[in-house]
């Protein structure tokens, strides 16, 4: 059975817009994944370590057969392949893939929590997610109201 979740992308080393590309060529070769849409990609500020080059952000809706946990493994293993190496929380990176929402799921685990638990505070989630869909931005933002999220 094939499932909605949205994937947030962003990149602020090397040619963060060209990473992102391949990042989701990457993702839309998966067996289990395609990408359905993607918003435009937009320059922000750095978020919680902030002495450091701004960010290339973008949001991409995918329809995927995988599991949530064998998704975050998916995309991990796409960040390892493109040479994400893992110093610093909110460091400098190559590329950052997160799973923002795997269809309206609650998950809370040692590995994975959904929806993302700083989504509904970060405008370079929001604004390239409410780009592509408006109605899973408003609910991200309910959920973390309702305490839910």
């Amino acid at each position: 059975m094939k499932r909605r979740a949205w994937l947030g992308f962003g990149a602020n080393i090397g040619a963060p817009a060209a990473q992102i590309k391949e990042a989701l060529k990457r993702l839309d070769a998966c067996d289990d994944i395609a990408v359905v849409t993607q918003s435009h990609m937009i320059v922000t500020r750095a978020w919680g370590k902030t002495d450091q080059p701004d960010f290339t952000n973008m949001v991409a809706e995918i329809e995927t057969g995988l599991t949530p946990t064998a998704l975050l493994d998916t995309c991990l293993g796409i960040e390892k392949e493109m040479g994400r190496e893992r110093r610093e929380r909110w460091g400098p990176r190559l590329i950052d893939i997160d799973i923002i929402a795997y269809e309206k799921l609650i998950i809370r685990s040692d590995r994975l929590i959904l929806p993302h638990p700083h989504a509904h505070g970060r405008d370079f989630v929001l604004r390239p997610l409410r780009e592509i869909a408006p109605e899973m931005a408003n609910w991200l933002v309910a959920q973390a109201e309702a305490g839910t999220g």
